[in-house]
């Protein structure tokens, strides 16, 4: 997708992570970074993200390919072994997911390396479960895992609209922000300073608009609503990911043209 990158520079870096394993009501996530690249890539739209950056300039990002994820292997383990090689090259990394899982090992990574770190998730779930059906480590628990391993000092939640009272209680134990979807519009609360890890679960948007997904929750944010809001997201954007697109699911490939979309404005935002 792109030529040889500008090593050291806060390059941002694509990286595929193809696994779904902790997905507790349907797979298909794993099947979702080629074809985000695909979408991206098409020749339907240009390579022009709405904040002004051309990323059709070679060099301007790069892409890792996908990791190899072997069966039996820890794939937590290597999840952030490898985003934490590209880190400390003076990338910025991009990760394409998977299920929402991947972010507790990237995340892990990145708070190793970058002290005093806000998160802006983007999710119609909180993903703030203690244990899910026995499982901690379930793509319905990373924020839980991340917010008690103090691998970040704040976490603010977007579009927040399938909470119950233990995740509200999880909320408020760890001091997490929740913005849920009936209090948007709300670009002004993010307005916000230090290192910023964006984490865009694809299921925060309404299913009209991307229907490819595991766990629809209608009454959810608009393309358009979730651009405005990743646009005013203000800070040094240090990495981000783009989670739980279930291609088994879609619609036309319209989920998958959505991701592209997503995926665009993140890389023009990172690079703006």
């Amino acid at each position: 997708m792109a030529s040889t990158p500008i090593k050291g520079q806060g390059t941002p870096v694509l990286l595929g992570i193809p696994w779904d394993a902790q997905s507790s009501y349907l797979r298909g996530p794993a099947g979702a970074p080629p074809l985000i690249r695909e979408a991206f890539d098409c020749e339907a739209s240009n390579k022009w993200a709405e904040t002004g950056v051309d990323l059709g300039v070679p060099g301007v990002f790069s892409d890792a390919g996908d990791l190899q994820i072997l069966e039996g292997a820890s794939a937590f383990e290597l999840i952030e072994k490898a985003v934490g090689a590209w880190l400390d090259r003076g990338y910025r990394p991009l990760s394409l997911g998977g299920d929402h899982s991947i972010t507790y090992p990237i995340v892990r990574a990145l708070s190793q390396r970058v002290p005093e770190l806000t998160i802006v998730q983007f999710d119609a779930h909180g993903d703030l479960y203690d244990q899910f059906e026995g499982n901690k480590y379930s793509h319905a628990c990373p924020f839980a895992r991340i917010m008690e391993e103090g691998c970040a000092q704040r976490l603010v939640q977007l579009g927040i609209r399938a909470n119950n009272a233990h995740q509200r209680a999880q909320a408020a134990r760890f001091g997490v922000e929740v913005i849920e979807m009936r209090d948007l519009p709300a670009q002004e609360r993010l307005k916000l300073t230090g290192p910023v890890y964006i984490s865009f679960d694809v299921d925060v948007l309404d299913p009209a608009f991307a229907p490819g997904i595991s766990h629809r929750e209608p009454g959810g944010m608009s393309v358009r609503e979730a651009v405005a809001h990743l646009h005013a997201i203000e800070g040094q954007i240090v990495g981000a990911d783009l989670v739980e697109y279930n291609p088994k699911l879609d619609l036309s490939g319209l989920t998958a043209t959505v991701c592209g979309k997503l995926l665009k404005e993140i890389l023009g935002k990172m690079i703006a």
